[in-house]
């Protein structure tokens, strides 16, 4: 196990910005930048054991703060949606930025995924990591409360990349947070992920309007183009003439984690066919959103000249439903004093 710290360049008003590589002697590799907490790269083994980068990205810092579209950060202080920006938290009503007029999306136009972040590296038996802490004080983005969270990043011997989010607050608020990694287990940049085979752990999802906020409604999934409950490639029915379909362009829509949360249970597994390579999700949370790449541009430029396509990248975001804070019979996204929001997710690879 090794960890290595390097620069990763300066933010415009000066600040150095470090890059963190963690890596193991199974081949998996992981970087991660105290900007936005992303992760810039991800490299895991085929069945052959070629070792390919598997997470979309960028090159450079300067390519992230100019025009990342979330690319490997970390979201918050709300990951998803906020329908028009606004809840009402013990009888005081927030009003939030919205995009495009419409609903607030991943934390506002200054989230976690664009603040320069407190690093420090992890090294225990077993696993290394980095820590990155960051407070967001009381009115930050229009949220209330002095927010401090800390996410750690753990890489352990078998191959598994670990993300533990914790936060406190000294007034009551709202907290979702998630990890935004694009993946392609072909190695970013090869084209569409249409052919990448999905399982899905959940007999409900929760459907959407035309405006991509959740009816309310948790459906089952069965004889629908969201049942994933076995592996299903993913373009099989992505273009099906379903109205869910067509809200989404795509999948772009949360389902609801079978079992307990707060209990560590499969989420979803992908695998590509064709390198062999499978990756496994594990989570306490309650749900995951599943996203196909949809409104990703027809070319975007990533890493090492590296053309993306559209669809060329899927995340599976684990975290509390899409507004909560508007939906009284969703899971709770509230945090108060004295309490500590926890979760943890982990990606785990493999190949076969």
């Amino acid at each position: 196990m090794n960890i290595e710290q390097q620069p990763f360049g300066q933010m415009p008003d000066g600040t150095s910005i470090d890059l963190y590589t963690l890596s193991n002697d199974k081949g998996v590799e992981v970087q991660i930048t105290n900007y936005g907490g992303i992760i810039v790269s991800l490299t895991a083994p085929d069945r052959d054991r070629t070792p390919t980068d598997v997470v979309l990205g960028f090159d450079t810092l300067q390519e992230y703060v100019e025009h990342n579209p979330f690319f490997g950060a970390l979201v918050g202080r709300y990951g998803n949606r906020i329908a028009h920006g606004r809840f009402a938290l013990d009888g005081v009503e927030y009003e939030l930025a919205t995009m495009r007029g419409q609903h607030h999306l991943h934390g506002g136009r200054v989230g976690f995924d664009k603040r320069v972040w407190a690093a420090e590296p992890v090294k225990k038996e077993g696993l290394v990591g980095v820590s990155l802490s960051y407070v967001s004080p009381d009115g930050e983005e229009n949220y209330p409360g002095t927010l401090s969270t800390t996410v750690l990043y753990t890489l352990g011997v078998r191959g598994a990349l670990g993300i533990e989010y914790t936060a406190t607050t000294d007034k009551p608020t709202v907290v979702n947070l998630t990890n935004h990694s694009y993946f392609n287990l072909a190695g970013a940049g090869s084209g569409d992920i249409l052919g990448h085979e999905l399982l899905i752990n959940a007999d409900r999802f929760t459907p959407v309007d035309e405006s991509l906020i959740p009816t309310g409604e948790l459906p089952d999934v069965s004889g629908t183009p969201f049942d994933f409950r076995q592996l299903t490639p993913i373009g099989a029915r992505i273009d099906a003439d379903n109205e869910q379909l067509r809200h989404g362009g795509g999948y772009d829509h949360n389902w609801v984690i079978n079992g307990t949360p707060g209990n560590m249970r499969l989420a979803a597994r992908a695998y590509e066919p064709m390198s062999g390579r499978t990756m496994e999700v594990h989570t306490t949370e309650p749900g995951v959103q599943f996203y196909s790449g949809n409104m990703m541009p027809r070319k975007i430029e990533g890493k090492d000249g590296q053309v993306y396509v559209r669809r060329g990248g899927f995340c599976l975001e684990t975290q509390h439903y899409p507004d909560s804070p508007n939906q009284p019979a969703f899971p709770s996204t509230v945090l108060r004093p004295g309490e500590v929001y926890h979760t943890t997710t982990t990606f785990t690879f493999s190949a076969r």
